[in-house]
């Protein structure tokens, strides 16, 4: 009896998949979740859970090396593939499980690097997803959804194999940030907050003393109450779960404070010029196409769902997260508002409704009116005047009105509201979002910050769009 291939076959039935996806992948993220659902593949949120790295959207070299830690990462047997498009998504999963039941192939992959550091088998779709960054979440502590949920309570526990809940972030981060990239001997834990080290350097640049294997110790600055205490620089992204495609945060975390933050000097953009999956409506209305206002009410509310799933999966509440999604795909396909208006109007009770989701977030991120429109913000964010509940339930609120007019045969007018605010081409709704982060996460908790970015949920594709035009104008 073959052990070796009794046990890869077992790992194949069902594979954990870490999701990358690249700027400009929205499209295929997309599809890549909606299919691992469909085929009920549980998602994994860090690199220590995965059997399968699928990288979601064309290839980007300023993330090359962070793709390469990340696939480091995965313990074996692992596999990867890559998807260019939403089309490719079902048959890259489908030779990526064969793979993953190969014993041969396993084999192959753990064989010694060849030329330029790659392994031999290296080739086809697998070795176009280049490796490592980050895949993990810095969530809340472990949110007890129930017994306030009405008819629909549920245990947590129940989900704890398909969607991990995270601890206050803190210690896992300071562990994963020292070099803790090993295998977790326990595959269901998804308590880290695993983060990339990307363009890093080591931390010379920050005084950071050098240890063998080129891993930094803490520094020791005064904190806000005048202790000195441990510094550590840690980046959040740019493969995080549930994370803007794209975006790297570089924080200064004394305990689980955020002292300080940064954003990268430059964003990392879509390799080529994309057109942003959830601004397409408004584009193609600006250059002059007919675009019916319901179809963008329907693009509208359908990124909405996506980044309210965001948000609940990294507040721990990864069943209303898939409910949300589904949501979502639905609208996507096309579905009638006569067929989603039950589930939406209980998707919208229970999250809006809910003491502990609101106790989790309240007080979090706070963006004034007056912090809006001195940074340009508009849509949501601006509209909703507060913290993080006050965002998601503009969400909600925006979703409820958005599914009523998906009938709305009237031309849409390009300088109706997107999914991040009023779309322009010089400076787009996500740009005013993502000059917002330092500020707001400044003296928050690490797990917060997960929270606070995910309630914005920029959309980085949009940067890489007005790049475009600029460039072609100039």
């Amino acid at each position: 009896m073959d052990l070796t291939a009794t046990m890869l076959r077992a790992a194949a039935a069902r594979p954990r998949v870490l999701v990358a996806s690249m700027p400009g992948g929205a499209a295929v993220r997309l599809a890549a979740e909606r299919h691992l659902r469909l085929r009920d593949w549980p998602p994994a949120t860090t690199p220590a859970e995965a059997d399968l790295l699928l990288v979601a959207g064309p290839l980007c070299p300023d993330l090359h090396a962070a793709l390469e830690r990340l696939w480091q990462d995965l313990p074996a047997p692992r596999v990867r593939a890559h998807a260019h498009t939403a089309d490719e998504v079902p048959a890259a999963l489908d030779a990526a499980r064969a793979r993953l039941a190969s014993s041969a192939a396993q084999r192959e992959q753990a064989s010694p690097p060849g030329p330029g550091g790659r392994p031999p088998h290296d080739h086809h779709h697998e070795q176009s997803a280049e490796q490592d960054g980050t895949g993990g979440r810095a969530s809340p502590e472990k949110a007890p959804w129930d017994g306030e949920h009405g008819e629909e309570t549920e245990d947590p526990d129940q989900n704890k194999d398909n969607s991990p809940h995270t601890g206050s972030g803190d210690a896992h981060a300071s562990q994963e940030h020292h070099g803790n990239h090993g295998k977790e001997e326990e595959r269901g834990d998804g308590g880290n907050a695993h983060e990339d080290h990307q363009g890093h350097g080591g931390h010379e640049g920050h005084g950071g003393m050098e240890m063998p294997g080129g891993l930094p110790m803490a520094e020791q600055g005064e904190d806000r109450d005048g202790l000195t205490l441990d510094r550590l620089h840690v980046p959040l992204g740019p493969f995080l779960a549930d994370w803007p495609a794209g975006l790297t945060l570089r924080l200064v975390l004394q305990g689980d404070v955020v002292q300080a933050a940064d954003l990268d000097e430059a964003p990392v953009l879509a390799p080529r010029p994309v057109e942003p999956f959830w601004a397409q409506p408004w584009l193609r209305a600006a250059a002059g196409e007919a675009v019916s206002s319901g179809e963008a009410a329907r693009r509208r509310a359908a990124s909405h769902l996506d980044s309210l799933g965001r948000l609940l999966a990294v507040a721990g509440w990864p069943a209303e997260a898939t409910k949300a999604h589904r949501l979502r795909d639905d609208l996507l396909d096309g579905a009638p508002a006569a067929a989603l208006a039950s589930r939406l109007e209980r998707l919208v009770r229970r999250v809006g409704r809910s003491r502990t989701l609101f106790w989790l977030t309240r007080g979090i991120g706070v963006v004034t009116a007056q912090d809006a429109q001195q940074a340009g913000v508009s849509g949501p964010a601006a509209r909703a005047g507060g913290d993080v509940p006050a965002r998601y339930r503009q969400w909600l609120a925006d979703i409820r009105h958005d599914v009523v007019r998906l009938g709305d045969p009237s031309p849409l007018d390009p300088a109706q509201e997107s999914p991040r605010g009023r779309w322009d081409a010089q400076q787009p709704p996500s740009a005013p979002l993502v000059a917002l982060l330092p500020h707001l996460l400044d003296g928050a908790e690490l797990a917060a910050a997960r929270l606070i970015v995910a309630s914005l949920d920029p959309d980085l594709d949009e940067l890489a769009a007005c790049s475009a035009e600029v460039r072609a104008r100039g």
